[in-house]
């Protein structure tokens, strides 16, 4: 997917709604402008085109700086920054959730076969344990 496809359906007003969605605040964002590395020569050295943002509460990060324009870059950063926080709160969810499942099958009761398999583990154990003792005992 290029900037350019992407880049009509993402304009400054979606992005804030997706911010309002998932309860993040512009306050809790923090944002510089800061002069790109690489190539461009005079005009990159002059011109803070690279935009740094961080979002505080949970410490992500991203620098963008792979247009010439401040603006395309401030855009296309708010769209992978928004992009990691929700990868994060969709995996802490889903960690959650497979917390929970874990613990359902835990409290769970076992089958028919599974007692039965788990038992006669159990008298294997039993016996040869018991042949241990006997064996110990003979040889003093």
């Amino acid at each position: 997917m290029s900037d350019q496809g992407s880049r009509a359906s993402d304009t400054p007003e979606d992005i804030f709604c997706r911010m309002k969605a998932m309860g993040i605040s512009k306050s809790d964002i923090e944002e510089k402008f800061v002069r790109s590395p690489g190539k461009g020569g005079q005009k990159v050295n002059k011109t803070s085109s690279c935009v740094y943002l961080c979002y505080i509460p949970l410490g992500i990060t991203v620098k963008y700086h792979r247009q010439r324009s401040q603006s395309q870059n401030r855009a296309c950063a708010w769209k992978v920054l928004l992009a990691k926080v929700e990868a994060f709160y969709a995996q802490k969810k889903a960690q959650e959730k497979k917390r929970i499942e874990k613990e359902r099958r835990r409290g769970r009761k076992r089958s028919a076969r599974a007692k039965e398999l788990l038992l006669r583990n159990k008298r294997k154990a039993s016996e040869k344990k018991k042949l241990r003792a006997y064996r110990y005992r003979n040889d003093e």
